[in-house]
Formats: C-alpha cells, structure tokens, sequence
C-alpha cells in the first residue's frame, strides 16, 4: 500500500485526497483486510476486502448507494489510497453486500472497535471525573419505501430506529444497531449496553457515567451495571443517570410530597421549582434493588406570557442514579446528554445515510456497521488535524463553536506531521 506524502500549495483540494488518510487508518489500527479475505473463501474475483474497502470510501465521502461506486474518477488514486486492487462495478458491489452481509456485519464491527482499542483516543472527562457513555434511538425517516424491517416510528415516520452508544465528549461510536421501525427502544437494549460497557474498559480505564432516557427505564439496564462492576473489581466504577418514566403517577400525591420533603424555589412569579429524592425498591429476577430517584416538580400557576392559569399546571420529572452530587448536578449531568444528538445528526447529515441503500435489511446493517467504522476513523482524524497545535488557524468564533461543540466528522484538516513516499498536491 504506497504511502502520501501530503505538501502545501496554490492548487485546488481535490474533494477526495482525505482517503489517503482513512487508507491508512484501516492498514495500521485494524485487521480488516485480512480477517474478511479469510472468513469468507473466494475462487475467483475481486477479493473482498477491496470490495469492503470500497464501500469504506464511497461512505468517508457522503455517497452510501450502490450507484456511486460508477462516479469515481480517479481510479488510480482511489486504489492507491485505500490499498485495493481493483474497483468492483456497481453490481458486485451490490451482490457481495447482500450475500455476505451476515458475515461482513461481525468483521467490520470488530475492526471499528479494535481501531479504537488500538489508537487510544484522548477523552475529556466531565467536572466529576466520568467519560459519559450515551444510548439512545435514533429514528432513520425511509418513507415511501418497501425496505425490509421499514415500520412505523415513534417519531411518526415510516423508517428504521436503530440505537448508536457513544463514549465521551468526543462522540466515539461503540455500537450502531439496526432496529425495525416498531421495535420498542427497550427491547434488545441490556445486550447492547453489556457489549459497550465491555468495549469502553478496553479503551478507558476512567470512570464511567451511563446515560439513558425515558424509554430505557428499565431495572434490567441497571443491573447490567451492577453485573458489570462486580465482573470488573480493580476497574473504576461505571455509574448511571437513567430518566424516570413516570407513566400513570398522580402528579397531586406528588405535589403534597414536594410541599413537605422539598427545597423550593421561586425563579418567577407563578412559578415553584421543588427538588427532592427518594429511595425506591425494585424488583428484578428474584433481586430487590434499591435505588435512589432525583426528583423535580415544577407548579405553573401563571404561564411564561404572563396569564393565569384556572388550576395550576404540574410538571414531574425523575432520573435513577447512583451518583452521590446534589439534585441539581445530576439534573445537569443528564442534561449533557442532549449533545448525543449531534453526534445522530452527523451519521444522517454528513454521511448521508438516513436513506439506507439497500431493500435488505441484512444489508442495511451492514451499511451501518461501516458507517460506525468510518465516523470513527474520521472523528479521530478531525479532532487531531483541528484541534491540536498544529491546527489551521480559526477565526474566534469557529474556534469557540468547535470547543463547545465538538468537529465535524467529515472535514478536510490540514496533517503537517505525515511523511510518506509520494506527492499529492492538495
């Protein structure tokens, strides 16, 4: 596989020239090409890593279709730099893909998660010390289509609602699951957080912090962290912050306890704010639990435009932890968890792959499984090219947006450091 060597100049960047570096990426920190090419015997053909690889490509660019593969137009470059042999045409693409996508799916998950293994990412711990772990679904709108697994979503939407956990502040994917439209976000969900919460003590030894939302509020998932803290004893704790449903709970008995047990305040007239927490027995497998719930009630006597209200509105909210902060810290802490928002919208947005390719669901995942390894090796790629010392120079606001925010996983940085063998002018 030829290496680049990447030098200054007045000439325009070609849209394609970071597949040099996502070449690279999978040659060093994964055994992608080997493990595939050995799993699954092939007699004659392109080999299937080069078809796989090809794919990695098309997605590192935006393009997750079949048909896109017919739009390369550098052929050379492009087998140079992702280290194939040869470009498969559109309809092998197409059929390797559907045949094997079973086989591929485990291959390439494990080549995202030994990438990440192997590179070590820098993770930002929050103020108390933790790496967040983040879950949640993320309903893929494929309306007007016949998709295998296409169902209705509870975003309204006829699509897929697979479920991504991210680790850290950086937005590193450790799982990206496809799920049917219908599937309730709960169902399968223990599985994924023991595979996630395994893979993050490979990466990290810090402590962890797992948050989940309303849909999620499950005993189940909880005790996968009890089970998994015992199963790791010399390891930091992995603690949680999971949202309560409250589903049919009287808001009134609710109130009664808040005017007895809680500390209000009044941030405006009309409006009491009371936070308070409560020790709560659950029962799982035989097991009892007990858990600590954080809670806030909101009374609105007047709305936020200034009109009474004829009886006053109640607003009950609720969050399981394990945490030893104030009421208010961890009403925050999961407040953080919105931000895994942004890290769905860059897997739909910027690798454009909410319309999944294929009418296979098989496939489908498998589409997914190598988007995950592509967000990976790009979010590492931008978070060193742009944000180390060697980074372009920013304007004060991008600069500030990006610390706030995190990169983009699909720019083009600027590698001062890489030395290789032969010339692409940028």
């Amino acid at each position: 596989m030829k290496r680049f060597k990447i030098e200054q100049s007045d000439a325009d960047i070609i849209s394609h020239s970071g597949l040099a570096l996502i070449g690279q990426a999978v040659k060093r920190h994964t055994n992608l090409a080997r493990e595939i090419d050995a799993q699954v015997p092939l007699r004659h053909g392109i080999k299937h890593s080069d078809v796989i690889k090809s794919y990695l490509a098309m997605v590192c660019i935006g393009k997750n279709d079949f048909e896109s593969i017919n739009t390369i137009k550098s052929e050379l470059y492009f087998t140079s730099a992702m280290g194939i042999n040869d470009i498969p045409s559109e309809a092998t693409l197409r059929q390797r893909m559907d045949n094997h996508a079973q086989t591929f799916l485990p291959i390439v998950e494990k080549a995202s998660s030994d990438f990440l293994t192997n590179i070590k990412p820098t993770l930002n711990p929050l103020y108390t010390g933790h790496i967040p772990l983040d879950a949640d679904v993320t309903p893929m709108d494929n309306t007007g289509s016949n998709k295998e697994g296409v169902s209705r979503t509870y975003k309204g939407c006829d699509g897929y609602a697979p479920m991504p956990a991210y680790l850290g502040q950086e937005g590193y994917c450790l799982e990206f699951e496809l799920r049917e439209g219908k599937q309730h976000c709960q169902k399968d969900t223990p599985a994924l957080l023991n595979r996630a919460l395994h893979h993050a003590r490979q990466i990290t030894d810090q402590p962890l912090l797992l948050r989940l939302d309303g849909g999620n509020d499950s005993i189940e998932n909880i005790d996968i962290v009890l089970e998994h803290n015992k199963s790791y004893p010399g390891k930091a704790a992995v603690d949680f912050t999971i949202k309560w449903n409250p589903r049919t709970q009287n808001k009134g008995d609710w109130l009664d306890y808040a005017e007895q047990y809680g500390r209000w305040e009044t941030p405006r007239e009309g409006k009491r704010v009371a936070l308070f927490s409560v020790e709560h027995k659950r029962q799982w497998k035989g097991h009892e639990y007990s858990v600590w719930r954080v809670m806030r009630l909101v009374e609105r006597t007047i709305d936020k435009k200034g009109q009474l209200l004829l009886t006053p509105e109640i607003e009950l909210e609720g969050w399981w932890t394990n945490l030893s902060q104030s009421e208010e810290e961890v009403i925050g802490l999961y407040a953080d968890h919105g931000t895994s928002e942004q890290f769905h919208s860059e897997f739909k947005t910027d690798l454009d792959i909410e319309r999944l390719p294929s009418g296979k669901f098989a496939t489908n995942a498998l589409v997914l499984g190598t988007s995950m390894l592509v967000y990976n090796i790009l979010r590492w790629i931008g978070q060193n090219g742009l944000l180390g010392p060697n980074s372009p120079k920013q304007s004060e606001k991008t600069a500030n947006q990006n610390s706030d925010a995190g990169t983009d996983v699909c720019c083009r940085p600027h590698y001062p450091d890489i030395t290789h063998d032969q010339t692409v002018i940028w």
